[in-house]
Parts: C-alpha cells; structure tokens; sequence
C-alpha cells in the first residue's frame, strides 16, 4: 500500500517509475529507455538540491528551465538537449495519464545542437580497411571481412549487422534482412562482393563449436556482440593507418558515397531504414560542405589576387 500510495502523491521519481514501465511495454529500444530514464532521474535531482518541487503538479517553466541551464552550464549542448527530450516525453505521457493537465514544457526552448561534421571514409581507406582482413586466412578474418562489407554495402546501423541470423542471409538472391529500430524490418540489396565475402566466411563458420547457433556472426563464446563489432571495427582501422572509427562512420560514409553517386534520396531512405526525411539533411551534410569546399577550391577570392 506505501508503493501506491507514494505514486498518489504525484512525486517525480515514483512516477518515473511507472513511466518506465509504460514505456518497456512499448517496446522502445535499451538505450532510449536508458537516456529518458537519466534524464528525468537528473531532472528529479536537480529539482531537490535546489529546493525546487518535486511533486509533478508543481513543477512549472522555471523549474525545467533552471534545470536545462544548470546541465548547459556542466555539459554539452547535445546532452541538454537529450534530458530535454526525456522530461518533454514524460510530462507528455503525465498529461496523456491525467497526472497534470497541462506540461511544463510548453514554450521551453530546446537547446540548440550544431552537428558535428561526421569524417567520412574515402574508397582508397575503405580498400585499407578490407586489406587488413587479408594477411592471414582465418575464421575471424573471413568474418572481420564480410561485416566490413556489409557495413560497406548496406550502410546498416550496428545492432542491426550485429544481431544478423544465418537465416537472415539469401546468397542466392543477394540480399539480407535487418532488424531495425522498434523492430521493424527490411530487405536490402548487397553486392557480389559482399555475397562472396559471407560465403567464404559460412564455409569456414562451419568449423566453430559454436555453429549450431543461429548467430550469423560468431565470436569466441558465440553470438559476436554489438560491442565485439565495433572495437572490430576501431581496431582494424588503427591496423589500416585511419585511426580510430567507428560503425557509425560507415554508415555516414555509405550516405555519402550514394548520395555522390548520384543516387536517390528516396533509394537512401529505404535503405537506410529512415522514416523522417529529416535524416537526409543530417547525413548528407558532409556531402554538402565537400561540395561547398570543392566550389571554393576552383572560385577562391583569394587565389585571384
């Protein structure tokens, strides 16, 4: 009965709780349940070190916008900006739930995030980048190969090419399917290049003791994790001279590259598995900026004086 009772009295961090469950139940990815879950823990902190209120009928403009400023002043903007969207979210559902009638939020400004530019990898580094998979032939080197490839190829997140199953590869047909955010799913094209590299790997894949599993790729004690990926990733790009990258890289690199070739936006929308034309703009801004450098490049002012 105390449980109860202290989600009836309308305090934060109770109500956090039963918004996080809520929010399980719609199936919303880890790492989103982890961000809205510190960021309204932050909040909720915030608010009782400075005295604030922390039932949620009490808590106004101010009281969020004090709190968006103290983590501007320690932070990051994009941090902001994240705690920002985790406390819109939970006073949303809080009035979608008839805790409060109306947010706080309302005519709180988001803290304004310039993206970085995002390095993309050029062919002859992306060749460095498969070459190191070549030296010796191996198991995991086959492997290291064709999730570079797929990487390469399809320019998928992650955790999609980390959570990939055997049966999720159509070699015949050349394509894969992936597991995307929110689980949905879609079917890309890959390759020949990348269809061999994944053959050669499933004929050495069969050597694993693990190879009765489902996992496409296999690490040392089964399924390659998300986070097995992308130290791969770094480390095969410290082996090839880049420095340190990431998976993410690639699949900005992917952008670029199609986007350059003169692909369609809608094509990269598909492919990419984007539901907001929004992540148009944000992957193809290194594309954008290359152009605005090469322009520059051939009509300096400078170079004319």
């Amino acid at each position: 009965m105390q449980a109860v009772q202290a989600v009836m009295t309308g305090d934060i961090e109770q109500l956090a709780a039963s918004w996080q469950r809520a929010l399980r139940a719609r199936k919303l990815s880890p790492a989103t349940l982890r961000l809205y879950r510190i960021g309204v823990e932050q909040l909720a902190a915030h608010l009782a070190a400075k005295g604030m209120p922390t039932t949620v009928e009490h808590i106004t403009r101010e009281h969020v916008e004090d709190f968006i400023s103290a983590v501007l002043d320690r932070a990051a903007p994009a941090t902001a900006a994240a705690y920002y969207g985790a406390a819109l979210a939970f006073f949303k559902w809080l009035v979608a739930d008839g805790e409060i009638k109306v947010s706080p939020m309302t005519n709180v400004s988001k803290p304004k995030v310039v993206a970085p530019e995002t390095a993309v990898l050029d062919d002859d580094q992306l060749r460095a980048l498969l070459k190191t998979c070549e030296r010796i032939d191996t198991r995991d080197n086959r492997r290291d190969a064709a999730i570079l490839r797929v990487f390469i190829d399809t320019g998928a997140r992650r955790a999609e090419v980390a959570g990939l199953d055997v049966a999720d590869v159509d070699l015949n047909s050349g394509t894969i399917r992936l597991l995307g955010k929110g689980g949905s799913e879609r079917t890309v094209a890959i390759g020949a290049k990348t269809v061999s590299a994944i053959d050669r790997y499933l004929r050495k894949r069969v050597t694993h003791p693990a190879a009765r599993l489902p996992a496409l790729w296999l690490g040392h004690k089964g399924r390659y994790t998300i986070a097995g990926v992308a130290a791969m990733v770094k480390n095969r790009g410290q082996q090839a001279g880049i420095g340190d990258i990431h998976p993410h890289q690639l699949r900005h690199s992917f952008a670029h590259s199609w986007l350059a070739s003169g692909g369609s936006e809608r094509g990269l929308m598909q492919l990419a598995g984007w539901t907001s034309s929004k992540m148009l703009g944000r992957y193809g801004a290194s594309l954008a900026q290359e152009r605005a450098r090469a322009e520059h490049r051939q009509r300096s002012p400078g170079d004319r004086l």
